[in-house]
């Protein structure tokens, strides 16, 4: 579970530099140029830096040839409150450079938050960042994280993890999420959610990255039935849900159900039931006016101290502090 959002007022841009280097899958550095860059950096909200060890042409994992305008000397001006982002990392054998190691470390030292996306958060676990915290990457390098740096505490089931001044992300399109994340909770909600609905990406997303590992997905009429039911139930979440009447609904007996269910979506029904109640809620907490009783009621949870219960429990607020992070401007 990520730590609770404080909106931090800003006054001058952002400094963020983003860490190139040969090998990197273009996207990986696409997401958070693009995150935080195209669409913001007009608005003086952030400003956005290439930077490689040395200035000059990298290769990409894909064969492009991308030329970066800076090198490391431009780290040097980020202090407190900018970020250094490393977006992933090519190989988790590949050790990083002694020149990217002593970056890293003296942009913490000065007050710079530093981001490891995906397996960036290998690099960030070598530089001695992420001792004693919290940290995540890619589900299917998770138990070779745990095993390296026993001393970080890996939870290969979130899409990020938050220690205020080390951030890390899951894999790949976490790196989105990840970044989204950061911008709600630095400049605020509304600018979160235009930059997601620019990029045609929901602002933000329950659950973890379990529902994505890698399992067998048997190809059957069953499944689609299951995939109909759960539109019909996201759908009409007000309704009182249970396996028996989903199974019903999907003309499966419960065992049958609870079987292709766990197959095609990786969890249990009850706790992809509960996350999507919560994405609702937040969703209604953040947009509209609705009393607690209403968003309770719309939601699914029937009363508010259901509301407030697992709502704490999953984001480590109450309903009503979240509204009132999350509904202001920036």
């Amino acid at each position: 579970m990520t730590k609770a959002l404080t909106m931090q007022p800003q006054t001058d841009a952002i400094q963020i530099a983003v860490l190139a280097f040969d090998g990197m899958s273009p996207f990986h550095l696409w997401v958070p140029t693009t995150v935080f860059g195209r669409i913001y950096e007009s608005d003086g909200r952030y400003k956005v830096t290439i930077c490689a060890e040395q200035a000059g042409p990298i290769m990409t994992s894909d064969g492009m040839i991308l030329s970066v305008p800076h090198g490391f000397d431009r780290v040097d001006n980020l202090g407190q409150g900018d970020m250094v982002i490393v977006p992933t990392w090519p190989n988790i054998d590949q050790q990083p450079s002694p020149a990217l190691i002593t970056c890293l470390q003296a942009a913490h030292d000065r007050g710079a938050i530093l981001v490891g996306l995906c397996l960036g958060a290998f690099v960030l676990a070598e530089a001695g960042l992420l001792a004693g915290k919290r940290a995540t990457t890619h589900w299917a390098y998770a138990d070779a994280f745990a095993k390296r740096y026993p001393d970080i505490a890996c939870e290969p089931d979130q899409l990020y993890a938050d220690e205020g001044d080390v951030v890390t992300s899951a894999g790949v399109a976490a790196g989105l999420d990840c970044c989204l994340y950061l911008m709600r909770k630095q400049i605020g909600v509304e600018a979160a959610n235009r930059t997601a609905r620019n990029l045609v990406v929901s602002p933000h997303r329950a659950g973890g990255q379990a529902q994505y590992i890698e399992r067998p997905v048997p190809k059957d009429l069953g499944e689609s039935r299951v995939a109909d039911v759960m539109v019909w139930i996201r759908n009409n979440l007000k309704e009182p849900h249970s396996i028996d009447k989903a199974a019903a609904r999907a003309r499966m007996s419960r065992r049958t159900f609870t079987r292709h269910f766990a197959n095609q979506t990786g969890t249990s029904f009850t706790r992809w039931l509960l996350s999507e109640r919560l994405a609702l809620s937040q969703l209604l907490l953040e947009t509209t006016s609705l009393s607690m009783e209403s968003v309770a009621y719309e939601a699914g949870f029937g009363s508010t101290m259901s509301l407030r219960h697992h709502f704490r429990q999953a984001f480590g607020l109450p309903p009503g502090a979240w509204r009132k992070q999350f509904k202001g401007t920036a």
